[in-house]
């Protein structure tokens, strides 16, 4: 799954970056000769609607999204564990519907033919089908971790699921961060 995360990460950072340099282009044209291409503000749009998946899938697979443990922490091993399969498995519950809404759109967008209300006139299903295959991809990560959620619920191995749905403690955050330090500092030196 990792790789999966990296391989999201970087495609969420490549939009991003073109996206910046897009607008960068647009703003120093805009000021600089008084031209426009009209139409950045629409790639955006579309940009982030790829992207935003891509983003939800890393922060899924790298248990980087904020959680608030203040009682979790406090409960026992058990109650932790189930608490941590069911949020497993109401994300990719929340990850299908999403997905379902998406196919939803798209199919909308092909039966009606839509085209967006812009200069461009950009034919929706092509910018929508790249969103559909990025949701996609989030919604397959959701569905792996849940079904291993699922499993190790199943088997009620408490520690295996504390330990892979878990928040971290604070040492372990603590010693995530040094030694990411230790190897920022090994590739700074010649």
């Amino acid at each position: 799954m990792t790789f999966c995360a990296r391989l999201m990460g970087i495609l969420f950072g490549t939009f991003m970056l073109l996206l910046a340099v897009l607008i960068t282009i647009e703003t120093l044209i805009r000021k600089f000769f008084s031209l426009s291409f009209g139409g950045v503000d629409e790639l955006g749009g579309y940009a982030i609607a790829v992207a935003a998946p891509l983003a939800f899938g890393v922060a899924m697979i790298e248990q980087s999204h904020i959680r608030i443990n203040l009682l979790h922490m406090r409960l026992p091993t058990t109650v932790k564990a189930i608490l941590n399969a069911l949020a497993s498995l109401s994300l990719g519950l929340l990850a299908a519907f999403l997905l379902y809404f998406t196919v939803q759109t798209v199919l909308d967008t092909h039966n009606y033919r839509s085209i967006a209300q812009t200069p461009w006139a950009t034919p929706l299903i092509y910018p929508q089908a790249v969103w559909l295959v990025a949701m996609g991809i989030f919604a397959a990560s959701a569905a792996l971790l849940a079904l291993q959620a699922l499993g190790l619920l199943i088997r009620r191995d408490w520690p295996a699921l504390n330990q892979r749905f878990g928040p971290a403690s604070a040492s372990e955050e603590l010693e995530a961060e040094l030694a990411d330090l230790e190897q920022r500092e090994k590739g700074a030196q010649p």
